[in-house]
C-alpha cells in the first residue's frame, strides 16, 4: 500500500489554515476581553468571561464542523469506508496467486533434466536473496503488509524438497531485511557475503547434505525511479543528481536518490561502467565458488527486469535456469512445485534477455535530460525535486524497433550476430516434456485470415504449451518501417497428457498486417507483397509458416477506414516527433551510430516553446487556443426531476442526459470533475452516491482503510503465463474482491511498454510488446468488468520510464511507434474490452501534458476507438503542470485529488470551459451509473460513519453550551443578588 503523501499533509494545513486563523482571531479577542474585564464587579466579570469561554467552545465546534464539511469531506469519506474481503474470496485469490506463478516462471535451460528436483530431495540454495526474495515492488503496486507471504525457502519445504539450513541461517544473521527501494529514496545495497566468509566446513557440510545447488539472484525495482545505469556513481554518492534542503533535510531528486553501502559487504561490489542488471563483484565471485564445488547448479532469476544472463554458459555446472519475477503473497508456493514437478513449466519469456544491455538501441536515449533553456516554465513544486520542477525530455530514437522487434530485424539485416546479441529470445521458455505444431492452410474471406494449429504431445510428461503467432511482413528498402517479426495473436493450450493433441483456431483481421505510414499516406497502409505468417516456439524460432499474398497497396484512409476503428486513424502526433533522427531498417540500418547517439542538444526550440504550458502559463492565458468563442453558456439549477439512478441503462446520447445535467450547479460540476482521488465524489442534487476507487494493479487496496486484497505476482510474470485465461480469472477476482469491499473503481491495469530493461515500474507492466501487454490487460478489464467494476487502463500514454515522470518530461517518438507499440495494449483494451476508464499519465507526448492532451484523449481514444467513459488524472499533485482546465478543454475529465488545491477546478470560467465541465461531468456520471455502485443492492450505503458521529458531537456540544449557557446566567443572577444585598 502507499504510504501518507508529506504533499498531501502540507496541502491540507493549507487549505484549513484560514479556518484556523479565523479560530485563533477568536480565540485571542476572547482571552483579551477576559483579561480587559479583570477590574469589574464580579458578577459581571464572571458572565463576561463564561460569554467568552462560550464563544470559544461555540467557535471551535463551528470551525470542526466547516473543516470536516468543507476540506476535509473528502478524506473524512475516504477514511470511513466500509467492506472487507471474505476468507473463502482471499482464499481462492491466494490459490489463483499459485497457478499465475507456476505457469509464468519461464524453464530457461534443463542440460541434463536437472530440474524437476524430486519432492523428498535435498537441495542447497545459495544466495543472500533466498532468504530475502522480490515478491512484487513498491508504490502503488506494492503488496498489502496485511498478508503474510511465502517465501521462497517455504515453498520448496512445501514442496517436499529440503534446504540446508545452515546456509539459510548464515544469510539471515549476514541481513535480516532487503534495503529499502522508495519513491523518494532508494537503496539499492545487495547484502550478498563475501566468498571468504564461506567457512570450509561450511562448504565441506553443504557438499555433504546435496550434490545439488540453487543459486538465487534478485532485482528489485518499484514506482518513482529507475534502476541504476551506473553503479560506481550511486556508490560514490554522484548518483544523486542533485542535493537540497527539503523540509529541513538534505535530499536529492527523488528519481536519482539512490544509495549503496558499500562498507557492507568485504571488497569493491561494482567496477567503473557496472549497472544494476548484471552481476555485482559479490554475485561473481559466489556463481564461482558454487561452481567450482557442485556440478549441479541450478540459478534462479528473481527479479521482472530483463537481467544480463550471457555469463551463464561460461559456467558448464550450471545446468539449469528459472527465471521468476515478483511472485506475490503466496506465489512461492507455485515456485516449489515447479521445481519439484509437481507443475510442468509452461511459461515463456515477456522480454527480450540481452547479453550486453550497454549495447542496446535505446541506451543513450534513457534517463535524465534536463532542457537547459527552459526556466521560464520552471515551479517550486519541490515533492520530487528539492530544487523544484524543470522540463526534461526523454527521445525514443528507436522508433519502431523496440525489444525482440530490433533484434530479429537487426539479424536478419546483418547488423547484429544473434547469437551473441540475444540470450533467451521473447515468447522462450522450454517444459519438462516436448511439443509439435502444425498449422493448417489459411483461408481468407476479405476480412480475417483463418487458420488453425495442432499440437501435439510428443514427450512423457503431461504438460501445457504456447502458440505465438508471428507476420514477417514485405518491406521495401527506404519505405515504411516494419519489423521482421510481429506477434499477431497467441494460446495457451489446455494441459495434454503424453501423446495428446489440441488444435486452437485463429482468426486474424487482415487490417492486422497494416503498418502505419505517417510519414506519407498520414495512415494504416497494407502494402502488396508476400506475408510470412507462422507459428514459432519464440520470436526467433520458427515451427511451421504459410504465406499470404496481398495484391496491392490497400490503403485505410478516410474513403476505407479500418473495421476496428469508429472514424479513420490518420496522423494526430506529428507534433510529437522532435526534431530527431530515428532508427531506420533502410539499408541494412545504415543510420545506426546516428540514430542510437546521445542527445545533441539539451535546448529546447522556440517553435515547441511556443506550444508548452504548465499550470501557470495555461490558466494565464494559454487557454485560450482551447477555447471555443462561440460556446453557449449552460444551464444550470433546473428542476427536472431526474436522479441519477434514473438513467442507468439509458444510452450515452439520450437527451434524458441534457435534462439531468441541467440540474446540476457549477459548484456540482467542479465537485464531481475535482475531487477524484479514490474516490468519485457524491453530488447531492442528483443523487449521485459517492464511490470508492482502490488501488493496483498488483491488487486491490484501500490506502486508507487498511482494507486490501493479497497481492498477485508482478504483471510481468502474468504476462509470462502467456494465458488469456488466467489474466481473466485475475481481473475476475479482482472484481470479486473490489465488490466485497464496496469499491467500485479499480487502479489498474497497468500496461505501458517494457521499453527498456532499467525502468522501476517494469514489473507492473506485462511485457516490451503491445499485443501481449494488450491481451493480457484486456482479459484482466473484462474480468474486473463482469462484476460492474470499471478498470482504469493505466498510463494513457508514453510513461514507460520513472525518470523525471512529474517534471514535465517531453516524451518524443514518431506516429508510427506510438501507434504500433505505446498506444497498442490501450487500443486492445477499449476495442476488446470495452474499457470505461482511464488513468491517463504525468509526463508529455512531444510538448503537451498528456492529461490534456486533445489528440490522445479526444481524438484518437474517443474518435478512432469509440471510447465511451472517463478519464482521470495520474496523482494530482499538480508539480507545476497539471491543472484541471487543460485536462477538461481536451479530454480529461477527472482529478485524482483528495484534498483540493489550487488547479483541481476550472480556474478560468467561460462558455466553453462550462461546456467542457458538463461533458466531463456527464462521462463519469455514466460510467459510475453503469458500475456496480448502482446495482440495487448497493444503493442504499447510509450516511457516512464520520457525519453520524460529528452530529453526534454536535448534539453533545449544543447540549453542552445551552447547559453551561444555563449555569451561567443562574450564577450570574445569583452573584448579583448577592451583591445587591451587600
Amino acid at each position: 500500500m502507499l504510504s501518507i503523501n508529506m504533499d498531501d499533509v502540507m496541502q491540507v494545513v493549507s487549505n484549513i489554515q484560514n479556518y484556523l486563523i479565523a479560530f485563533g482571531v477568536v480565540l485571542v479577542l476572547a482571552l483579551l476581553v477576559m483579561f480587559a474585564v479583570r477590574k469589574m464587579p464580579k458578577a459581571k466579570k464572571k458572565m463576561i468571561r463564561a460569554q467568552s469561554g462560550l464563544a470559544i467552545l461555540l467557535a471551535l465546534a463551528i470551525v470542526i464542523n466547516l473543516i470536516c464539511t468543507g476540506p476535509m469531506s473528502t478524506m473524512l469519506d475516504l477514511v470511513s469506508g466500509e467492506g472487507s474481503i471474505s476468507e473463502e474470496t482471499s482464499a481462492e485469490a491466494t490459490e489463483l496467486v499459485n497457478e499465475i506463478t507456476q505457469e509464468g516462471i519461464v524453464l530457461a535451460q534443463n542440460d541434463d533434466n536437472i530440474l524437476p528436483v524430486a519432492s523428498g530431495s535435498k537441495l542447497n540454495v545459495f544466495g543472500w536473496a533466498s532468504t530475502s526474495p522480490c515478491y512484487g515492488g513498491t508504490g502503488s503496486g506494492a503488496l498489502n503488509d496485511a498478508y503474510p507471504v511465502t517465501d521462497l525457502l517455504t515453498g520448496l519445504h512445501d514442496a517436499g524438497i529440503e534446504t540446508n539450513d545452515e546456509l539459510s541461517k548464515f544469510y539471515t544473521d549476514y541481513c535480516s531485511t532487503r534495503p529499502s527501494v522508495g519513491m523518494a529514496q532508494q537503496d539499492w545495497t545487495l547484502p550478498e557475503p563475501n566468498v571468504s566468509l564461506y567457512t570450509d566446513e561450511m562448504m565441506a557440510n553443504a557438499k555433504a547434505y546435496s550434490d545439488t545447488a540453487m543459486v538465487v539472484i534478485t532485482r528489485v525495482g518499484g514506482e518513482g525511479a529507475d534502476l541504476p545505469t551506473d553503479m560506481s556513481a550511486v556508490v560514490d554518492g554522484s548518483w544523486v543528481r542533485r542535493v537540497a534542503d527539503y523540509r529541513g533535510s538534505q535530499r536529492g531528486a527523488g528519481y536519482y536518490n539512490g544509495t549503496y553501502d558499500d562498507s557492507l559487504n568485504e571488497g569493491n561490489d561494482w567496477d567503473k561502467g557496472d549497472h544494476f542488471l548484471q552481476l555485482s563483484n559479490r554475485e561473481e565471485e559466489l556463481i564461482d565458488l558454487v561452481t567450482s564445488n557442485f556440478d549441479n547448479v541450478v540459478v534462479v532469476y528473481n527479479g521482472a527486469n530483463a537481467f544480463e544472463m550471457d555469463w551463464v554458459k561460461n559456467y558448464p555446472q550450471i545446468k539449469g535456469v528459472l527465471l521468476c519475477p515478483g511472485t506475490g503473497q503466496s506465489g512461492f508456493e507455485g515456485f516449489g512445485r515447479v521445481v519439484a514437478g509437481e507443475v510442468n513449466p509452461s511459461g515463456r519469456t515477456a522480454d527480450t534477455y540481452a547479453a550486453d544491455l550497454t549495447a542496446s538501441p535505446w541506451w543513450n536515449n534513457f534517463g535524465d535530460f534536463k532542457y537547459t533553456n527552459t526556466s521560464e516554465f520552471n515551479s517550486n513544486a519541490s515533492m520530487f525535486d528539492p530544487e523544484g520542477t524543470t522540463p526534461s525530455f526523454v527521445n525514443y530514437v528507436e522508433g519502431i524497433y523496440v525489444g525482440y522487434k530490433f533484434y530479429e530485424t537487426a539479424a536478419d539485416e546483418g547488423l547484429i550476430d544473434y547469437d551473441k546479441e540475444v540470450v533467451y529470445p521473447f515468447g522462450y521458455g522450454l517444459s519438462y516434456t516436448t511439443f509439435t505444431q502444425k498449422m493448417s492452410d489459411i483461408t481468407n474471406d476479405g476480412a480475417d485470415l483463418k487458420f488453425s494449429v495442432t499440437v501435439t504431445n510428443t514427450g512423457s510428461a503431461a504438460g501445457k504449451d504456447v502458440v505465438e503467432i508471428y507476420n514477417d511482413p514485405p518491406y521495401t528498402n527506404g519505405g515504411i518501417e516494419k519489423a521482421s517479426a510481429n506477434l499477431l495473436d497467441f494460446a495457451k493450450t489446455s494441459e495434454l497428457a503424453p501423446g495428446e493433441s489440441e488444435t486452437i483456431d485463429f482468426t486474424i483481421p487482415v487490417e492486422d498486417l497494416a503498418s502505419y505510414d505517417y510519414k506519407n499516406n498520414g495512415c494504416y497502409v497494407l502494402e502488396a507483397g508476400d506475408y510470412i505468417i507462422s507459428t514459432n516456439s519464440d520470436s526467433h524460432n520458427v515451427l511451421d509458416s504459410k504465406t499470404y499474398t496481398v495484391a496491392s497497396d490497400i490503403v485505410y484512409n478516410e474513403s476505407n477506414k479500418r473495421e476496428s476503428d469508429e472514424v479513420v486513424a490518420i496522423n494526430q502526433f506529428d507534433f510529437a516527433e522532435g526534431e530527431i533522427t530515428y532508427l531506420s531498417r533502410a539499408d541494412g540500418f545504415a543510420n545506426y551510430d546516428e540514430a542510437i547517439a546521445a542527445p545533441a542538444t539539451y535546448e529546447m526550440s522556440d517553435e515547441i516553446k511556443a506550444g508548452f504550458e504548465n499550470c501557470f502559463t495555461y490558466t494565464e492565458s494559454g487557454y485560450e487556443k482551447d477555447d471555443d468563442a462561440n460556446a453557449e453558456d449552460i444551464t444550470t439549477g433546473a428542476k427536472n426531476g431526474l436522479k441519477l439512478a434514473d438513467l442507468r441503462g439509458v444510452d450515452y446520447n439520450d437527451s434524458k442526459w441534457d435534462d439531468l445535467l441541467d440540474e446540476m450547479s457549477i459548484d456540482d460540476l467542479q465537485q464531481t470533475i475535482g475531487f477524484g482521488g479514490y474516490q468519485t465524489a457524491a453530488v447531492d442534487s442528483i443523487g449521485k452516491v459517492r464511490t470508492n476507487d482502490c488501488d493496483g494493479p498488483a491488487s486491490i487496496n484501500n490506502n486508507f482503510t487498511g482494507v486490501g486484497s493479497v497481492g498477485f505476482p508482478a504483471a510481468t510474470l502474468i504476462g509470462m503465463t502467456w494465458s488469456k485465461d488466467l489474466a481473466h480469472d485475475f481481473g475476475d477476482s479482482i472484481g470479486k474482491m473490489a465488490n466485497e469491499m464496496n469499491t467500485s473503481g479499480w487502479y489498474g491495469p497497468a500496461m505501458n511498454i517494457h521499453r527498456t530493461a532499467f525502468s522501476g515500474r517494469n514489473f507492473e507492466y506485462y511485457s516490451e510488446d503491445g499485443v501481449l501487454s494488450g491481451a493480457m490487460a484486456a482479459n484482466a478489464i473484462a474480468g474486473a468488468q463482469e462484476h460492474g467494476v470499471y478498470a482504469y487502463m493505466k498510463h494513457f500514454a508514453l510513461n514507460d520510464q520513472e525518470g523525471n515522470r512529474n517534471c514535465m518530461v517531453a516524451t518524443w517518438s514518431n506516429e508510427q511507434a506510438i501507434r504500433e507499440i505505446y498506444l497498442k495494449p490501450f487500443e486492445m483494451s477499449v476495442k476488446d474490452a470495452d474499457c470505461h476508464a482511464v488513468m491517463s499519465s504525468f509526463n508529455y507526448i512531444g510538448n503537451r501534458w498528456a492529461g490534456g492532451c486533445s489528440e490522445l484523449l479526444q481524438n484518437v481514444l474517443r474518435g478512432e476507438w469509440g471510447f465511451l467513459g472517463f478519464v482521470e488524472t495520474d496523482y494530482f499533485g499538480v508539480y507545476g503542470y497539471m491543472t484541471a482546465d487543460q485536462a477538461v478543454r481536451n479530454g480529461g475529465d477527472l482529478m485524482l485529488c483528495t484534498t483540493g488545491n489550487d488547479y483541481n477546478n476550472v480556474t478560468v470560467l467561460t462558455n466553453s470551459s462550462k461546456q467542457a465541465m458538463r461533458t466531463s461531468a456527464k462521462n463519469i456520471l455514466y460510467t459510475v451509473v453503469n458500475s456496480r455502485a448502482y446495482e440495487a443492492e448497493n444503493l442504499n450505503p447510509g450516511m457516512a460513519k464520520w457525519k453520524i458521529v460529528l452530529i453526534g458531537a454536535d448534539v453533545v456540544a449544543a447540549l453542552l453550551i445551552v447547559g453551561l449557557e444555563y449555569t451561567a446566567i443562574k450564577n450570574y443572577k445569583k452573584r448579583k443578588e448577592e451583591e445587591e444585598e451587600v
